[in-house]
């Protein structure tokens, strides 16, 4: 597989594909000759960084001779780019016809905005799913770039990749996998969109049951200014909730008195404040109640939850483990990120072009 290096959601689909074994060429704009030290940008592990100039004549043939080998490309520039370059589906296709074009943006390869500039913030907010982030009466939060980057985008795109390789495998023949991150947000919202037509929902913020307006779905503050994340939906869970915290279910109104929420939020913060995060963990930590701790991202790493499962690699930089898990086919991180271009020689040669021909290539500027 090729990747044209980009930004943000196209590399960490690459990562996550490389993670699980795919042998991946990482193609950008760097020294040829870089020393090979890590640099610790996780979302370039895994894969060779090859140094190349895509505005040569030398490294845009390059990249059409590597794709006849491909099984698929991915790019993530504003569309219209790679055609420019020489290295749009159609070049590429009539070199490799099986080979499978993915292409990440944020509004998609056509329409009214394909052009437009934005970032994660924006493709979550034309896609709807950041109005419904926030609390009652406050604005829209944005959730990190968690959403649209790397669940609308970087998942999608990966997913689209891979069942466009299955496809091609079948019947002999490619295609353009374009994955917008507007769309894959939007598509996340499909549960959201399933309440709303069923009236469960009200398109209010904080108001519903999993947006912080049930009591029993919410994050609470402890007396030494930690929190507690409650997930108590179902009744079974709810009732070990409430033994938790030491109330009486008989002089309490029902779980789903929606009138009731604001009161029962107010009552169970003033409990949660009355004992330390890890006193709660401790009430908890035996029992089916849906309560768990918040951790920071530093503390997850090094927590028994996670510890136990090897989440995280903590040889080195702190970085999470390749994911799903394979009982067959474990992923693993191949390399560390490494310097870019670093990884010319190396990488080249195990796609079969060898030391006098990257001297050639060097010679005609194709690593700029």
């Amino acid at each position: 597989m090729l990747e044209l290096a980009g930004i943000g959601p196209s590399p960490f689909a690459c990562m996550l594909l490389a993670d699980l074994g795919a042998d991946i060429l990482r193609l950008e704009r760097a020294v040829a000759d870089a020393a090979p030290d890590v640099t610790w940008d996780l979302l370039n592990r895994s894969r060779h960084s090859v140094a190349i100039d895509l505005k040569s004549r030398a490294g845009r043939d390059l990249v059409l001779e590597l794709c006849e080998q491909a099984d698929a490309l991915i790019e993530g520039f504003r569309p219209g780019v790679t055609e420019r370059l020489g290295l749009g589906p159609e070049e590429v296709r009539s070199r490799n016809p099986r080979l499978v074009y993915g292409r990440m943006t944020g509004y998609g390869q056509q329409g009214p905005l394909a052009q437009r500039a934005g970032h994660d913030i924006n493709y979550i907010a034309v896609s709807g799913a950041l109005w419904a982030v926030g609390r009652a009466g406050g604005p829209p939060v944005p959730p990190l770039n968690l959403v649209g980057d790397f669940g609308g985008g970087a998942l999608y795109l990966a997913l689209g990749v891979v069942a466009g390789v299955l496809s091609a495998r079948a019947t002999g023949e490619g295609q353009v996998v374009d994955a917008a991150m507007v769309d894959g947000s939007a598509s996340m919202m499909a549960m959201t969109h399933s309440f709303l037509n069923s009236g469960y929902w009200l398109e209010e913020r904080g108001v519903n049951v999993l947006d912080t307006g049930a009591h029993f779905y919410d994050v609470y503050e402890t007396s030494d200014g930690g929190y507690m994340a409650v997930g108590a939906i179902e009744p079974q869970f709810y009732a070990e909730l409430l033994q938790g915290l030491g109330l009486d279910p008989a002089s309490l109104p029902a779980q789903f008195e929606r009138a009731q929420w604001p009161a029962m939020k107010e009552r169970f913060a003033v409990i949660f404040a009355t004992r330390s995060r890890d006193e709660w963990t401790a009430v908890f930590a035996d029992v089916d109640a849906c309560v768990t701790p918040v951790l920071s991202p530093r503390e997850a790493a090094s927590h028994p939850y996670n510890t136990a499962r090897a989440v995280f690699d903590l040889d080195g930089a702190i970085q999470p483990g390749p994911a799903p898990r394979f009982s067959m086919t474990p992923g693993s991180v191949r390399q560390p990120p490494r310097t870019p271009g670093s990884g010319t020689r190396e990488g080249l040669a195990g796609w079969g072009i060898d030391e006098t021909r990257q001297a050639a290539l060097r010679s005609a500027g194709a690593f700029g």
